[in-house]
This record gives C-alpha cells, sequence and structure tokens, in this order.
C-alpha cells in the first residue's frame, strides 16, 4: 500500500469520527428535547431514535394512554420530518391509505385518470392503531415499508424519503382488535413496549400537561441531515466478535438450528431480516450512547425489542410456563 493510500484512508477515517462525534452531541440534545416532553419513557426514546436511526420502523405496544401518539408526533417534529396519521378503524380502506385514482379532465379537454395520493406519501407515517384494521387494510403497508414505494394500477409511485412507519397497537386481548400478519409484523424493525411511568415521572408530567405553560420544541435534524445520520450508520465498523454473536443468537432462536432446552416449543425463528435489523439497531445504539462500535451490550440490550415479534410459539408453551421474552432470555445468556 502506497503512502497516499494510508493517507487517504487516514483522512476519511478522521472525517467520519468528525461527523460522528458532532452526531453524537446532536442525538444527545435531541433525546433530551423528547424527554421534556414523554416522562418517564427513557428506554422507549433510546429505541424509537434507534430505529429511525437505523433507516427503520418501530410498532409501539401499549395501552391506550401512554402517550404512544405523542411520542411519534414530538420525535417527527424534533427530527424535522413531514408527518400524517392515519387512524386505523374496521371499516378503513387500503385505498384510504395508499391513494387512489379518479377520472379528471385535462386542461385540453381530454379525460383520464390521475392519481391522487393518499397520506402514506410522508417521511414519517404514523398508523395509530393499527391491529384495529383488518388483514387487508394492513396489507397496504407492506410493499411501502419494504420496498419504499406504492403501485396503484401497474404504475409504481416513489415515496419521500426518508419514509418510516412508526405504529402504534392496542393490546390484542382488547374489544376491535386484529392480529397483525407474520409479514406485517417482519417489516417493523423494532417492537417497543410501553408501560406506566414511574411514580415521579407521573408526577412531574401531571404537573407539565395541565397548566398553561405548554413546552416548546424545535426541529434539531432535517430530512437531510437524518439521511446523512442514517448513512453513517452503515458506515461505522462491526468486529467479526459482534457479527458472529448475531448469528449465534438468530440461529439459536430457530427450532431446526436450536440448541436451547426450549426450542421444542418454537414454532418458528426469526429470519435472516431480524439479522439484519438487530445489526444496524447495534450500530445506531452503539452511536447513541457515544461509540463508534456495538459491543455484546448492545445485543443484550436490543435482542428482545428486535426478535420478540419475529417468532411463534407451540400450544405447548404455554402449559410449560415458557414464553417468547424467556427464550431469547436463555439464549442472550449465551452470548456471555
Amino acid at each position: 500500500m502506497t503512502d497516499h493510500s494510508v493517507e487517504t484512508q487516514s483522512g476519511k477515517g478522521d472525517a467520519l469520527l468528525a461527523q460522528a462525534d458532532r452526531l453524537v452531541a446532536r442525538l444527545s440534545d435531541a433525546r433530551d428535547a423528547i424527554g421534556r416532553i414523554i416522562f418517564g419513557q427513557e428506554a422507549v426514546i433510546e429505541h424509537l431514535l434507534t430505529a429511525v436511526l437505523s433507516g427503520g420502523h418501530a410498532l409501539l405496544l401499549g395501552v391506550p394512554g401512554l402517550g404512544k401518539t405523542l411520542l411519534v408526533s414530538t420525535a417527527a417534529r424534533i427530527l424535522g420530518l413531514d408527518t400524517k396519521r392515519i387512524q386505523f378503524t374496521p371499516d378503513l380502506m387500503p385505498s384510504d391509505i395508499t391513494g387512489s385514482e379518479i377520472l379528471a379532465e385535462t386542461p385540453s379537454g381530454q379525460r383520464g385518470f390521475r392519481f391522487i395520493p393518499g397520506p402514506i406519501f410522508t417521511q414519517m407515517l404514523l398508523a395509530d392503531e393499527i391491529n384495529r384494521a383488518s388483514p387487508r387494510t394492513q396489507s397496504a403497508l407492506l410493499q411501502a415499508m419494504q420496498e419504499y414505494r406504492v403501485t396503484q394500477s401497474g404504475e409504481e409511485h416513489a415515496l419521500p424519503r426518508p419514509f418510516h412507519v412508526l405504529a402504534t397497537q392496542n393490546p390484542l386481548d382488547m374489544e376491535g382488535t386484529y392480529p397483525l400478519p407474520e409479514a406485517q409484523l417482519d417489516r417493523f424493525m423494532l417492537c417497543i413496549k410501553l408501560t406506566y411511568p414511574h411514580a415521579d415521572a407521573e408526577k412531574r408530567m401531571l404537573v407539565a400537561t395541565t397548566g398553561v405553560k405548554k413546552t416548546e420544541i424545535a426541529p434539531l435534524f432535517s430530512a437531510e441531515t437524518l439521511l446523512a445520520a442514517q448513512h453513517l450508520i452503515r458506515s461505522l465498523p462491526v468486529g467479526e466478535k459482534i457479527t458472529d454473536a448475531i448469528i449465534h443468537l438468530v440461529r439459536e432462536l430457530r427450532p431446526e438450528t436450536s440448541h436451547l432446552p426450549e426450542a421444542q416449543h418454537l414454532a418458528y425463528g426469526p429470519g435472516p431480516r431480524a439479522a439484519q435489523s438487530l445489526m444496524l439497531a447495534c450500530r445506531a445504539r452503539a452511536l447513541l450512547t457515544g461509540r463508534l462500535s456495538p459491543n455484546i451490550a448492545d445485543i443484550e440490550a436490543l435482542a428482545q425489542v428486535t426478535l420478540s415479534h419475529r417468532m411463534g410459539l407451540k400450544f405447548t408453551a404455554e402449559s410449560a410456563g415458557i414464553t417468547i421474552d424467556s427464550v431469547i432470555a436463555s439464549a442472550v445468556r449465551r452470548l456471555a
């Protein structure tokens, strides 16, 4: 290798390091800003930013009233993204999401079909209570979430970039809900569970939200800076040890290749997309916590939210006291 090549690579490394340092500071400000609106959900905020930084989509699970919708709208504002909201209901149709064609008259007097884009044509889509719509309507998001385009009458329409779907879901035991198809679930990078805030956070929330004064928030990112951040995430180095650990973890959660005692209760495990999601999410979390390269702790922190919604149990699991979370925890312990 020539001296010039060494200097060039060194220069690229220095530029990457400087860019990462700037992004770490900006991400810290973004976390703090969201935390001033959403109280007592620090881990949830971290997971949400991890999904967006990775270029992925996120599913937010929790009972009504925990601030899922407010969290998404606040994140969109701080990240500087255009956002639209769809309230999913049983009578919602696929065309209400993707758009439809209408018969219109051109300036020359001729008639023809014209495509009217639906609310999915935005940078951050809030799919509110996604599991209150039928599986047919939910499937309208499949192509958009994977290919970033919509096909209508054989014609493709590109979606804005960046494009993220942040969906909220009520517990499946609530009335009027439909389970999401496995193909739909697999397109969500992370499945984030919200729980009730602790007492101190709930007290601060009451004081902050029931008075006259409102907390003002300003954008800290733009679409362009977020795209640059997502590109940087993919440029961060990942050690072979981490790559091997991710592959080992995913394969241990598949009934065909697992050595876990609990594997006999698995109906199916996470696919290759799960490993890709975990790799990207670990890179993003590393940067969120001020590091340039992920470690085993990142895998441990993200395994549940990345893999749990991509697995299924047999009927025998309930009688044996086995849950998906317990199987993942068992596999993670073997990484140490």
